[in-house]
């Protein structure tokens, strides 16, 4: 197995708090020093289909997004499927399945100056099936940066418990980012977090403010979430939400929730609503877009009306308080294509992460150096 090119590998202390933003502005901010930088998720849970394979969603966003040279297989070389755990407590193939993440690492460094690991959740995850984060890291004999959610108490907590079960495996944590601290919280969260950390021996690299835009789901996603489809607009999908508004009230009333990222759902049957949000689009008070639940649709007099003023629509079969729920409930990822988050994610980590401080722990310093000569 490849030992001899730089790695890190990037853990969580839980689900959704920013590994994948985080490898994707470490990638985008190396790269200037690094040119040739390789990825691999080796555990994915949540994937895609790809050419008839199951491809971690991730892999493929930093594929599409800096367009790797490694073949995508070897980016998600183990797709964690609904009934993977129990297969595997059926008939362990522990040996084999190393095998495959030696072998999909091998090809992901093979001749990059530098390769990002992305773990999945936190460090004991993947243990039922004996291949825990920290088991990985080690593995791959890759030092780990740990990110955690904003706050101070919290964050401390839940890095000392974490970096005990790296050091169980022998694997050492370099240092700690805090994500998604609220604006008006980032002083005290830099300066308290950094102080708290270093009494246990861990370094603060990184404390990144929360950014409405990243927190925010596009359409195509709403549409995903409520297992919809779209009936006008489907161009429109990248367009950002950021409120639900239920039409079960007059049209009149209605009016005064009309703004731009915000997304009615209302039945179908409701014309007077459908009629309401379509007007407020042509007068240029536009809307992100109008969900129609329970899978009903207005005449289609209304609808070729609709047509010609740029609303976009989708039809759900669900009912309207299910949608509501489920798109209150989304995780939001960021997508290939979503430019404006990708850009934000790469000044956000160049900002304020402290990229020249993990040169150092790392010794890419001298290797850039070397490489300059």
């Amino acid at each position: 197995m490849n030992l001899t090119t730089p790695r890190i590998f990037v853990a969580a202390t839980e689900q959704n708090v920013g590994k994948t933003t985080t490898c994707l502005g470490l990638y985008a901010g190396l790269r200037a020093t690094l040119p040739r930088i390789g990825f691999i998720k080796p555990v994915g849970q949540r994937f895609v289909e790809v050419a008839g394979k199951r491809i971690d969603e991730d892999s493929v966003l930093i594929q599409q997004t800096f367009g790797t040279e490694i073949p995508i297989e070897d980016m998600s070389p183990i797709a964690v499927e609904p009934d993977f755990t129990r297969r595997y407590i059926n008939h362990a193939n522990h040996d084999a399945l190393v095998r495959r993440i030696q072998h999909s690492f091998d090809r992901a460094a093979w001749e990059k100056d530098f390769v990002i690991i992305e773990g999945t959740g936190h460090a004991g995850v993947g243990s039922v099936f004996d291949l825990s984060n920290a088991k990985v890291a080690s593995l791959l004999h890759s030092k780990v940066v740990l990110v955690t959610p904003g706050g101070i108490g919290r964050p401390i907590d839940e890095a000392v418990l974490n970096k005990a079960l790296f050091d169980r495996e022998g694997v050492e944590v370099l240092g700690v980012v805090i994500n998604k601290v609220r604006p008006d919280k980032y002083e005290q969260t830099l300066e308290f977090g950094r102080r708290g950390l270093e009494r246990l021996g861990i370094e603060l690299l990184g404390v990144l403010p929360e950014v409405p835009l990243l927190l925010k789901p596009t359409l195509w996603e709403i549409c995903e979430r409520i297992r919809g489809h779209f009936l006008i607009g489907e161009q429109s999908g990248r367009v950002s939400v950021s409120q639900i508004v239920v039409g079960a009230m007059s049209s009149s009333n209605l009016r005064k929730y009309l703004k731009p990222e915000v997304v009615v759902v209302t039945p179908g049957d409701r014309e007077d609503v459908i009629l309401a949000c379509a007007s407020d689009q042509a007068k240029g008070r536009s809307v992100a877009g109008l969900i129609l639940s329970e899978g009903l649709q207005p005449h289609e007099t209304v609808l070729n009306m609709i047509r010609t003023m740029g609303l976009p629509i989708m039809v759900s079969e669900l009912d309207t308080f299910t949608i509501a729920s489920r798109i209150h409930s989304m995780t939001i990822k960021t997508l290939p294509g979503d430019h404006s988050k990708i850009d934000r994610i790469q000044s956000l980590i160049g900002e304020h992460f402290n990229l020249g401080r993990l040169r150092e722990l790392l010794g890419l310093e001298t290797l850039s150096a070397a490489a300059d000569q």
